[in-house]
């Protein structure tokens, strides 16, 4: 057992990205069971729509869960009151300053684990007192860094600096790249597009379909001059990209992303006029299966790597 193992008292190192409007109990817990850490992604839920999920998840499932807390939301302060009350033992923060909220759950015995997209941020989350930190590479979905860092290159760079167990995110969809990220520093893997296509991920289905139907080349960052996103190329990422690309101002990127875009690809299943926030692995996803099966081809694939490598060894 290694260290995120022991730290969220799970079988196999393996976390579920809290992904607004596909991360709600149904998958958290199905991960949970199945030996890794779910997350509920609080980032598309109002407080008491998080309360809701948190009870039922407690009911599905008697294995650790946590949730994500995107920081940069108005309603934190109340989101992060209702994981305390309601007993949440693991908190992952992202999107904003890991040392607002750390002291605070801390001190109601809750673990707290940061995102961070760069060295920088990594190294003001460990002085904050995070419990471990979550590296995510450009290759992930959603929100991104400014500053397009490779997983790959990401992980051994922190490493150096680091003491902190670090969780590889971005590019993760396969057991060999689990394997690949544990080989170059990390001690677990964060994985959000391959449980975001999964039977109980509570996105549409008409987003699942785009997911397994996304070709090479299919996603690309986006909106640097906002915050950087990672998109499947739809009607309306091609709309926003040539506006951001043609020297278009803040303002006038953010009246054409407008309010609830996510919501309209990702849940409501708007594959046209919808944002639909993917990874690169994307590529490699051809079926929608449940969360098992998931489960259990990233941990044969794991092992049957480790085999593998153990008879390349010496080369």
């Amino acid at each position: 057992m290694n260290r995120v193992s022991e730290l969220f008292k799970i079988r196999h190192p393996i976390i579920q990205g809290g992904m607004i409007w596909c991360s709600g109990w149904k998958l958290a817990s199905a991960v949970s069971n199945m030996g890794g850490l779910g997350l509920i992604g609080a980032g598309s839920m109002y407080p008491e729509v998080l309360r809701e999920h948190i009870v039922k998840c407690k009911a599905a499932t008697e294995k650790p869960f946590g949730i994500n807390v995107p920081l940069l939301y108005p309603q934190t302060d109340e989101i992060i009151d209702i994981a305390i009350s309601e007993g949440v033992k693991i908190v992952f923060t992202s999107a904003g300053n890991p040392s607002k909220y750390t002291s605070k759950l801390k001190e109601n015995n809750i673990v707290v684990v940061h995102v961070v997209a760069n060295k920088k941020f990594a190294l003001k989350a460990q002085t904050a007192g995070v419990d471990a930190i979550v590296a995510e590479g450009f290759e992930a979905g959603g929100h991104n860094g400014f500053e397009e860092t490779t997983t790959m290159v990401m992980i051994p760079m922190l490493k150096q600096v680091i003491d902190i167990p670090i969780i590889a995110a971005g590019g993760i969809g396969s057991g060999m790249a689990m394997y690949a990220s544990m080989a170059l520093g990390a001690e677990g893997v964060q994985v959000g597009s391959l449980f975001a296509s999964a039977k109980e991920s509570s996105a549409h289905s008409n987003f699942k379909n785009e997911i397994i139907n996304t070709d090479d080349g299919g996603t690309q960052l986006t909106l640097k001059k906002l915050v950087p996103v990672r998109l499947i190329k739809n009607d309306f990422f091609n709309r926003i990209h040539e506006a951001d690309k043609n020297g278009m101002q803040k303002t006038e990127l953010a009246e054409i992303l407008g309010r609830g875009r996510a919501k309209l690809g990702m849940f409501e299943g708007d594959i046209i006029e919808g944002e639909l926030e993917i990874g690169q692995v994307a590529t490699q996803i051809s079926t929608i299966k449940p969360v098992s099966e998931i489960m259990q081809q990233l941990i044969n694939e794991f092992n049957f790597t480790s085999h593998r490598m153990s008879q390349l060894a010496d080369l």
